[in-house]
């Protein structure tokens, strides 16, 4: 079931319980003399768990008054259970969200404006861009666990073994990535790409974000346009023509999200592919080569710079948490305390505080360090925040996915499948 349409479907059900629920999340009884008791909630596998253990160890020790419950489960049923729990009245105080979940939830009146815990959340220490992921409507409702950002992740071997040098990713424009991704590709054996085929939604962000649009506006509207659009897809089908990019089969059999093993780059047959910077260690791993971590082209001639800060994961504060002071003390000790930096390390993406950054880089392993040196390096050339995608939004992969099909197999042509984009999305966020 889609996202918005569980989460709606939660909220309602949970209407008639939520009049007669008591005006505060379930957080496992308080006894009068004891201890504050809250629950964090996440999602994860068991080594998340394990750490996070720890670091609510670290807190209660530094806490006494403070008693936290752990509650994790997989992706998908970690999400079912939260929208039920939360329409409930019965929700964690400490929720961990990411993608346009933040959004969805505050603007449904469950997360609390952190504004009102300002004195025990400081957020001075974190990138505004950062912090901007969970931001809307003007109020503050998350801090990021952790952040990465859209890349170029780059295979110097393929390069080599081509004669092509790597590019200036300070300087190149989306010409040159077309002209390289050909290049490399002319000069590598067949079926060795330039380039995996980069229509993604995080993309057309950044490419439309350079022509001072976005793929969403502030007040919940789609904000790019059909211009751009078509001069991507028109980019795009060059690149097939050219061989740089794979033959429409080929991207339609790798569309979706393949594991680091399935992807081009991690099996060695591509120069390049667009992703995010905290995938790096896994198409490392898969590839067994020195990747590198590029700048978008484009960024330097750009109206304005496309790439951002992307929060990881978003701690939020439950709105109906008996507890909220003791809560935003534990996302405060979550980002800002070098403990439980030391603890987590980047398994919650490149630490958004400067001061944990630093406090633990000596203890990242290469891949780490590399994502963890390309944040501190571009943040300060990065572009405005993000702006986080309205109800329905979690529906624009799949349309772009499904026309990005139509005009690689020459089904439409690039200012059709524009048309038609703009249609689906501008429907599915009403």
């Amino acid at each position: 079931m889609r996202t918005r349409r569980r989460l709606a479907a939660a909220f309602v059900a949970g209407a008639t319980l939520l009049a007669a629920a008591a005006c505060g999340g379930d957080s496992g009884g308080d006894s009068g003399d004891g201890p504050v008791e809250i629950r964090f909630s996440w999602w994860g596998n068991n080594d998340r768990a394990e750490t996070t253990k720890k670091v609510i160890a670290a807190f209660e020790a530094k806490n006494p008054g403070i008693k936290v419950t752990g509650d994790f489960a997989d992706f998908n049923a970690y999400f079912d259970k939260l929208a039920t729990e939360v329409a409930s009245g019965r929700g964690p105080d400490v929720i961990t969200l990411g993608g346009a979940y933040p959004r969805e939830y505050g603007g449904r009146g469950a997360l609390l404006d952190l504004s009102r815990v300002s004195a025990e959340l400081k957020t001075d220490k974190i990138d505004q861009a950062a912090l901007g992921n969970g931001k809307f409507d003007d109020k503050q409702f998350g801090v990021p666990t952790g952040v990465n950002t859209p890349v170029i992740i780059a295979d110097p071997v393929v390069f080599e073994k081509a004669g092509v040098p790597l590019p200036d990713d300070a300087t190149w424009t989306w010409d040159d990535f077309v002209r390289i991704a050909t290049d490399v590709a002319k000069k590598s054996p067949k079926g060795t790409y330039g380039v995996a085929d980069p229509t993604k939604s995080d993309t057309l962000d950044v490419f439309s974000r350079q022509r001072g649009e976005a793929l969403y506006t502030q007040d919940g509207k789609l904000g790019i346009s059909k211009q751009t659009l078509t001069d991507w897809w028109t980019m795009t089908t060059k690149l097939r023509d050219a061989g740089a990019s794979p033959p429409a089969a080929k991207t339609a059999e790798l569309a979706g999200q393949p594991s680091p093993e399935q992807t081009l780059i991690g099996r060695g047959l591509a120069g390049m592919q667009v992703d995010w910077s905290n995938q790096l260690g896994a198409l490392r791993k898969a590839s067994g080569h020195p990747l590198k971590l590029l700048r978008y082209p484009g960024e330097s001639s750009a109206q304005q710079k496309g790439m951002w800060l992307q929060a990881s994961q978003v701690y939020t504060i439950n709105a109906k948490s008996k507890h909220p002071k003791e809560a935003a003390k534990l996302v405060d000790f979550l980002v800002n305390t070098e403990d439980a930096g030391k603890l987590i390390l980047t398994d919650r993406g490149i630490p958004a505080n400067s001061d944990v950054l630093k406090a633990i880089l000596p203890a990242l392993n290469e891949d780490q360090k590399a994502q963890a040196e390309f944040i501190e390096t571009a943040t300060p050339t990065m572009g405005p925040p993000l702006v986080i995608g309205p109800e329905g939004s979690t529906d624009t992969p799949d349309i772009l996915t499904r026309l990005n099909d139509e005009v690689l197999f020459n089904r439409k042509t690039p200012a059709a499948a524009a048309d038609e984009f703009v249609k689906q999305v501008e429907a599915a966020i009403q």
